[in-house]
């Protein structure tokens, strides 16, 4: 192992020479579950459940915990209504007890701040600390497997091999495929969770400067479970938007369908992605937080294989098909910034909660 500083330092922290994890240490298995906070909670559950097809399977004081049907574990959305919108934390489970007492030493090692959380509805304990942009961010190895019975419903299914009876409810997401962040300096944070937990990246777009406007992390072969934007607006702690998976690109173009129908403003999409090469759906939850449903995007098996890089002029001349996304991409987040902020479209009103900043 190397000494490798961290750029920009770390959660507040100064600088300093710290291990990096080897690349071939995967302590994380995988992305767990993302914590929505909504100021329209009925509402927002309303378009989780009857439009998205996610099952509520526990609720808790502010809280409803949910999952896509394709799900081991309990849930992986817990929504909870707030005065605003925007991302209560992301959490992600390790491979066991041991590799999460790695991961939270190496934070202790390098000085971030942290500390131990009560098991949250059959998940945890889990350790919470922030990323360098802010955002909260929480690793945990116990949890509790779906059996298929909520309440009296019995939601098994036939072949074993399943976690769910299969409903075909609304688009039918099958799980939360990833999280994207907005941060104003994208490289400190791709270096945090390569440095730290040997997340890796992908995809970058970079500039000549060296910033990034783009980062594309994964601790799967899975093209994606964490990503940063760059925050034009210079948030702090924004979310960009949480993905859920079905199972075809066919299911995206189903989803614009009952969109449309269900009178929700379609952002962007259906369309084809040039990082990850993902076809996606972007809506907007009536909370206000950003919403992708998706299917698609490429697998990486080769353990050698180093990112692709983007320049910003290649990025911009997008090599890939598809419609361009809308300026709303690079300036819209959860929670606002206080800044005027533009419309889905120029046809229909912006959603709840958009102008409210986190206090």
């Amino acid at each position: 192992m190397t000494e490798q500083p961290i750029p920009g330092g770390t959660n507040g922290v100064s600088p300093r020479s710290i291990i990096r994890t080897p690349r071939d240490v995967r302590d994380i298995a995988h992305i767990g579950h993302a914590e929505l906070l909504t100021p329209t909670p009925e509402a927002s559950l309303a378009y989780f459940t009857d439009l998205l097809g996610l099952t509520v399977v526990a609720a808790a004081s502010d809280s409803v915990y949910l999952r896509g049907h394709g799900d081991y574990e309990a849930y992986c959305l817990k929504l909870t209504a707030s005065d605003h919108a925007g991302l209560g934390h992301m959490a992600l489970r390790t491979w066991g007890p041991a590799a999460l007492a790695r991961r939270v030493q190496w934070l202790k090692d390098a000085g971030i701040d942290g500390a131990w959380v009560e098991p949250d509805a059959g998940k945890g304990p889990a350790y919470e600390f922030t990323d360098p942009d802010g955002h909260n961010v929480r690793i945990y190895y116990e949890t509790s497997k779906y059996r298929g019975i909520v309440g009296a419903e019995d939601d098994r299914p036939a072949m074993k091999s399943n976690h769910q009876r299969y409903r075909g409810r609304g688009a039918n997401v099958r799980r939360l495929e990833h999280v994207n962040l907005m941060a104003r300096d994208v490289r400190a944070c791709r270096s945090f969770w390569e440095d730290g937990f040997a997340l890796r990246t992908f995809e970058i777009i970079r500039r000549e400067d060296g910033s990034e406007d783009g980062a594309w992390l994964s601790s799967t072969v899975q093209g994606h479970e964490v990503i940063y934007v760059r925050d034009y607006l210079e948030g702090r702690g924004r979310l960009h938007h949480l993905a859920f998976w079905v199972d075809s690109r066919e299911d995206v173009l189903r989803t614009a369908d009952l969109m449309n129908d269900a009178r929700v403003p379609i952002e962007a999409g259906p369309s084809r992605h040039i990082p990850i090469q993902g076809f996606y759906l972007y809506t907007r939850e009536p909370g206000g937080n950003r919403i992708e449903v998706c299917s698609g995007g490429y697998l990486g098996f080769d353990p050698d294989d180093e990112p692709v890089v983007w320049t910003a002029a290649e990025y911009a001349a997008k090599p890939g098909w598809g419609a361009r996304l809308p300026s709303t991409f690079r300036s819209y987040g959860t929670p606002g910034t206080g800044a005027a902020e533009e419309s889905v479209t120029a046809d229909w009103p912006s959603p709840a909660g958009l102008g409210h900043a986190r206090p």
